[in-house]
């Protein structure tokens, strides 16, 4: 049993030793300075230094703040090896009503979901927020809000918009549907090609 043991302890160890790599690139990709996360965190700029630069180990409550102001998993702010069947590490939740399942497992970079929008007539209210995202009708009809344009999209059908420009999705009223959502952040764009 040591053989196991001192191969989980050794794996554990190599991932600690990349939490601070992980920590920084996710900070710089967001474009915060220490002083941002500092605030945001209550964890000071010297700690937070310290931990990019692998001199200070994370514990919980600095993850835990950390995965909260980053808005990631825990698991994909320290990179955690994936444990059990690959086949259902899926983790469904719950926004607004819907059920959200994401498809990527990166904090950074471009975010894929399969949504599931319940029937049920609902008020649009758009918001606005940076990046861009891309919405594909798998089953189901669509009701989508971007800045004055008003549509409903059916399968097989994508939209495509700034999501700097106030927009909202939703049922028509009539039928559940279901979406494929991709999401980039500001300054990530996909290459398009026909």
């Amino acid at each position: 049993m040591s053989g196991v043991e001192d191969t989980s302890a050794t794996e554990i160890a190599a991932v600690l030793e990349r939490v601070g790599a992980r920590l920084q690139l996710l900070r710089t990709h967001r474009r915060l300075t220490l002083a941002d996360v500092a605030k945001v965190t209550g964890i000071s700029k010297s700690t937070m230094s310290r931990l990019e630069t692998g001199q200070r180990r994370p514990t919980l409550g600095l993850l835990l703040a950390l995965s909260h102001a980053y808005q990631v998993g825990l698991d994909d702010l320290v990179a955690a090896p994936e444990e059990g069947d690959p086949r259902i590490r899926l983790k469904p939740g719950r926004v607004k009503g819907r059920t959200v399942i994401p498809l990527t497992g990166q904090p950074d970079g471009a975010q894929a979901w399969k949504i599931v929008v319940p029937a049920g007539k609902v008020d649009p209210q758009p918001r606005a927020h940076d990046g861009h995202e891309w919405i594909y009708v798998l089953s189901g009809h669509l009701h989508l809000v971007v800045g004055d344009q008003d549509w409903v999209l059916g399968p097989g059908e994508v939209a495509e918009f700034s999501t700097q420009v106030p927009h909202w999705f939703g049922s028509t009223g009539e039928e559940p549907s279901e979406i494929l959502s991709i999401f980039s952040r500001p300054g990530e764009r996909m290459t398009v090609r026909t």
